[in-house]
Order: structure tokens, then sequence, then C-alpha cells
């Protein structure tokens, strides 16, 4: 089969209303090398860089709840910082890849994220794939 392995995916046709992070970046914890007493940071398997994560609020007004994105880096990533009087962080993610997956314990299909990068959101046009759609309709009238 030519599909395997992450499908990479543009930031605007997973966040067409944007997304917001949550707190900050935290590390990945390997669950098959760490044991109670010691942590042991998860590493990427194709490039064996350290793995983070960040909370992430999906803006789509459907969107229930938060998720993690994972990023990968040698050191801990820098999330922008929250605009005045924001309470979270508008971002967008670049190199974006989705992993689906069965969850054990629902049955259901769920998805892993994974970014090659973290930067501040560009609202010049609005957020997300309807952005430009929208701009050029507007000029348009």
């Amino acid at each position: 089969m030519a599909v395997q392995g992450p499908f990479k995916v543009a930031f605007g046709d997973v966040f067409p209303f944007g997304a917001f992070v949550k707190g900050g970046v935290e590390p990945v914890r390997d669950f098959d090398r760490s044991t109670r007493e010691n942590f042991v940071q998860a590493r990427d398997k194709d490039t064996g860089e350290l793995v983070w994560a960040v909370e992430v609020l999906d803006a789509d007004p459907e969107s229930k709840g938060t998720f993690k994105v994972k990023l990968s880096g040698p050191v801990q990533p820098v999330v922008p910082e929250a605009p005045a009087g924001f309470p979270f962080v508008p971002v967008e993610f670049e190199g974006l890849a989705v992993t689906p997956y069965v969850n054990s314990g629902t049955g259901r299909l769920a998805y892993s994220l994974k970014a090659a990068a973290v930067r501040p959101a560009n609202f010049k046009g609005g957020a997300g794939r309807n952005s430009g759609k929208d701009s050029a309709a507007k000029d348009a009238a």
C-alpha cells in the first residue's frame, strides 16, 4: 500500500477557524522506558529528537474540549506570547501531520497531530482556509 505513516496536511484544513495554545510546552513521557520513579522523555521515531506537546483549543465553535499537538526538536520549543488581554495564544502549526488510529478504550477512530514548528497566527486575512475566499468575496462586493 502506498499510504503509510502520518498524512501531511495544511494547517487551514485541520483548523479552518484557527487554533489557540492553552498553557505551555511539556515533555512527552516515553511510557516504555519510563518508570514510576524515573521519567524518560519520548524521542521521535524518525529523527531521534525529543518530543514535546502543547494543549490546543480548536477555534471551531463545534469543537469539543482540548487536545495535544506534538512537536519534535533538540530543545523545548517556545510558544509565542499571548496578545494583551488574551488568555490563550493564537498559533499556526508548520509541517502538520495527522496519524489516524483506533482508540483502544472507545474503539473509535482518533487522530494524533504532530507538527514541525509552532508560530504566531497570521490574522491579516483571517484564520484558516476560508480566509482567502471570504476576503475575495468582500473585496468583490
